[in-house]
Order: C-alpha cells, then structure tokens, then sequence
C-alpha cells in the first residue's frame, strides 16, 4: 500500500493516479474539510480529466483520512512555502510530514518527497530528523526525491507522458520507486542521486523564469521606443535558433514565481541573473497598473472604478490563484490608495476579493476599460463582447481593432 500524504494540486492527481493503475492508495491529509469532500465524492479543484480520473481511482478502491497509515511506502506532497525576505524555502511542512509518517511506518520503509525543495534541504532539514529519532537512513528507512513535473490545467495528461527524476541513496530503492512510477508514467524515468534530484527541478523552472523575464524586459524596452514587441519576437523566431517567449502581466503559480527564489536564497552572490529575472517578473504587474493609467490618461477616462480586471488565475482555464500576477496587481493598487478595481474571472465561485463579479456579461456592462489579464478561452471566444470598450490586453490574444498592449 502507498499512502501519499498532501492531497493539494500535487499530491491528489498523484493519489488519484497511482489507484486507478492498479495500485493500493490511502490518501491522506490534516484538512479535514477535504478529507470530507473527497469521501463524500467530489473533487476539490478544476481540472481537465480530473473527474473520470477521481471515479476511476474510487472503483479501485482509493480510500481518504486524516490519518497516517502504517505501510512500506509514502509520497510526501506538501506545500514548500519560501520566505519572501531571505528567499529560501520553509521546509517545516516537509519535516512535519515524515516526522510523522516516521512515528508509524513499518522498518525500512521508502519515503519519497514529491514536494519541491533547494538542493540540500533533505540533506540539512530531513536526514536530522532521522538522525533525532535514532533512525538510519538506508536501514531503517529509505528517503527518495521525485519532484512533480506538471502543470495546472494539463495534469492529466503529463502525469502519464512527462519524464520523470528518482533521486535515491540506493540504485535498488530508486529502482523499485521507478518502477511505482512506471504503473502510470509512459516517460522516461531516470535514477540519480537525492541532491541532483532536487536540483534538476529548481534548475527547469529557473530556465523558464529566466526566458520569461527576457520577454518581459523586451517589453518594456519595445514600449519605451513605441515599437511593437510582438512583432519583433515574431520576426526573431523565424532564426532557426531563437525562441522568444512573449511577455505577460507577471508570473505566478508555484514554481516558476517561486523555485528560482530558493538559488537566489541558497546561493547568495552567484545566482546574479536569477535574481535580476527573478526581480524584472515580480515588477510586471506594476508594469500593468502604470499602463493602465496611461490608457485612462490618454482617453480622458477618471474613474478607475470603471477598469475591470479579466482574470484572478495564474494561467488560463484553470481556478488556481496561487501567486497570481492579478493579486499582486491588487495588493500593489491598495498599497497605492487607488479605489478598487473591478475583477471577475469565470473559474473562481467564491468572493475572494473586492468588487468581484460572477457574470462576464454583467461585469463588461459596469467597467470601461478591460485588463485581460488571463487568456481564458472564455474571453477569447467571446472577444466580440469587447467591442466599444478600451482593451489593454496582456497577452496579445484580442485581435480586435485599437486594442492596447503592454
């Protein structure tokens, strides 16, 4: 039996995906309100395959509590939450986790973290809790790294088709871990060891951070001279060894807003060019708010209580708001006294802001000026409602006539 602990984004579609492959799962997790949830039958979160894959997983007998179980082996899926002042990752909710899987598990169970940590953090944060216990890793217990590798709204499809990394003391255990994995994954899966596991991870999404960052200062420097960035990086992409990225509001989700930070923390004095793209993204949705003024400025528009934002997720057509570059837009405006802006996005139910709407329809009749902020398909299909309006479009999805960009 596997039990996975943390049944977030990460650690659910895992669960989920183990059990519908034939293997015995136990989901855990201390929300209890979740744990409700799923036991009653119903998934936490959107996402494209996530219901059939939830029935799937429950005929095969996939069961949910609050409690650890007492196994072989375990896949940790818990928050890494980083600190916004030194830049390093909190490993607390990690250490937590085996702490207890390690009052339970039977002698020589595997324990693998999926959750994304620095290179070193189960060196420095997870082998002295072993040690405290009076616990020997590779006897009494095997410690894996996995780290996960996908992605909000295409879950699904990259848990089966995404390579995969086992980070192991021992061959033989990464071995077996492979072969868990491979129940589902049709990737290539590759054993290394614990530290280049980690960091292949941290390295991926840094590699991304730092490309979006360069389409992002092309940007700003494209808007200062009134040359049309988009053009440029069309024309540029035609070289058979160039690939810009287009630039964007700001970045957010878990991993490209976040991991890098964990070099830059870690590495202090050598992560140079992470950090200034680690900077130059975090400063895109002030960027925006600017743009927006000047748009209102130079349409004679006062009151921006009549700007609507479309979009509070991090990407589109999927209702996950973690580190959204729409929030931080928000909280920079409040920091600026600015009445609110007006915001509504078609995947988020609940109130979670000011001036939030839950109708496309009603929010287009009440704002002036629209910020898409989030590619929505809902808004692109419908981008004929945006006729008569003033459209700053972030992301160069509008091909509509006069339409703003960043």
């Amino acid at each position: 039996m596997v039990n996975v602990i943390g049944l977030g984004y990460i650690g659910l579609p895992t669960a989920l995906m183990l059990a519908s492959s034939g293997v015995e799962v136990v989901g855990t997790d201390y929300n209890k309100e979740l744990v409700a949830t799923l036991s009653s039958g119903r998934t936490t979160f959107k996402e494209k395959g996530l219901d059939e894959l939830f029935e799937a997983a429950l005929k095969a007998g996939i069961t949910f509590t609050t409690e650890y179980q007492e196994t072989d082996t375990y896949i940790v899926s818990v928050p890494t939450p980083y600190d916004k002042f030194s830049k390093k990752v909190d490993p607390a909710y990690v250490v937590a986790a085996v702490r207890k899987v390690l009052s339970v598990c039977k002698k020589g169970a595997t324990v693998v973290v999926e959750s994304t940590v620095s290179p070193g953090t189960i060196e420095k944060a997870v082998r002295p809790v072993l040690a405290e216990l009076g616990l020997e890793a590779g006897k009494d217990v095997n410690l894996v790294h996995a780290p996960e590798r996908i992605i909000p709204g295409n879950m699904v499809y990259e848990l089966i088709h995404n390579n995969r990394t086992i980070g192991a003391d021992d061959r033989q255990v990464g071995e077996k871990i492979k072969e868990l994995y491979s129940s589902f994954c049709k990737g290539e899966i590759v054993v290394t060891d614990i530290k280049t596991a980690e960091m292949t991870k941290v390295v991926e999404n840094t590699y991304r951070a730092v490309n979006i960052a360069f389409a992002n200062e092309l940007a700003k420097i494209c808007r200062h001279d009134d040359m049309d960035v988009y053009e440029i990086i069309r024309i540029c992409n035609m070289h058979p060894r160039v690939n810009i990225l287009k630039p964007g509001p700001g970045v957010g989700g878990h991993c490209i807003s976040v991991d890098p930070w964990f070099l830059v923390g870690d590495y202090p004095g050598l992560a140079k060019v992470i950090d200034e793209a680690m900077k130059t993204n975090d400063k895109m949705p002030d960027f925006v708010l600017n743009r927006i003024y000047e748009i209102m400025q130079e349409n004679g528009m006062t009151d921006i209580g009549r700007v609507g934002l479309y979009g509070l997720t991090y990407k589109e057509n999927v209702d996950d708001m973690r580190e959204s570059p729409t929030l931080q837009l928000l909280e920079s405006q409040e920091r600026h006294l600015a009445p609110g802006l007006k915001v509504y996005d078609p995947f988020i139910e609940k109130d979670v802001v000011k001036n939030q709407y839950h109708d496309l329809n009603s929010f287009l009749d009440d704002v002036d000026l629209v910020v898409v902020m989030v590619k929505h398909d809902e808004i692109v299909e419908n981008k004929e409602k945006l006729s008569g309006k003033t459209v700053l479009d972030c992301h160069n999805v509008i091909d509509l006539p006069g339409v703003y960009h960043i």
